[in-house]
């Protein structure tokens, strides 16, 4: 699938309803580790790490060192955090919001 398929937008619609519609956080994290390799794993949990990071205000260099990303997706991260409702600034206040367990 190219990244311009309508079956990409289909098939990620799908998925973020999915998720959202999940009070399971353990079950979305067992779908995502028997969904993903172990690779993209690691590579999405450095992602949001990135985020966290750049929200928390620590510097890019710093970011890049520890977490072994290239300068470039950092300042994209970057960007992507400072947009107006930002997706980035949203999912970090659903990430911190305790649940009603």
């Amino acid at each position: 699938m190219q990244v311009d398929d309508p079956a990409v937008g289909e098939n990620l619609g799908e998925l973020s309803r999915a998720f959202a519609g999940s009070d399971d956080p353990e079950l979305i994290e067992a779908f995502l580790r028997s969904l993903l390799t172990p690779s993209e794993i690691a590579d999405v949990a450095a992602r949001w790490a990135l985020v966290k990071a750049l929200d928390a205000k620590v510097p890019q260099r710093e970011i890049a060192r520890e977490l072994g990303l290239s300068l470039c997706k950092i300042t994209r991260g970057s960007r992507e955090l400072k947009k107006p409702d930002s997706p980035f600034r949203h999912m970090l206040v659903l990430a911190t919001v305790p649940r009603g367990d």
